[in-house]
């Protein structure tokens, strides 16, 4: 089994960054596609991007593609966001997801059959 533990959320202001960390341990090894998901408040879970143990990598919109940045450190089973000129609407709880299948399988399955972490509250103020 998978255990997925996120961290690196908080408080900022728009324009400004963070970054967020999700390290995985446990059974890893049958893990290929990792992804982040945010739920805002009164929302639905929805996906954000994913990168595949090979680096290929999927956002959700080009808006995320130009302002996100997800990377991967299979040497420490760490997973990372990078999200820069942050806007109000990125506010939410992000979850990390380790899922077996593809990146794609990921995205459209919307994580299920995955492993969920317990997710990290981002906060961006105008």
């Amino acid at each position: 089994q998978v255990k997925l533990v996120e961290s690196g959320g908080g408080l900022v202001q728009v324009g400004g960054s963070l970054r967020l960390s999700c390290v995985a341990s446990g059974r890893t090894l049958g893990v290929d596609g990792v992804g982040w998901f945010r739920q805002a408040p009164g929302k639905e879970r929805e996906f954000v991007a994913a990168i595949s143990r090979t680096g290929d990598s999927i956002y959700a919109e080009d808006s995320e593609k130009g302002r996100f940045t997800i990377s991967r450190d299979n040497a420490k089973n760490t997973v990372y966001l990078q999200m820069n000129n942050m806007k109000p609407e990125d506010t939410g709880v992000y979850y990390c997801n380790a899922h077996p299948g593809t990146i794609y399988t990921l995205r459209d399955e919307r994580g299920s059959f995955g492993t969920w972490g317990q997710g990290t509250q981002v906060t961006v103020s105008s």
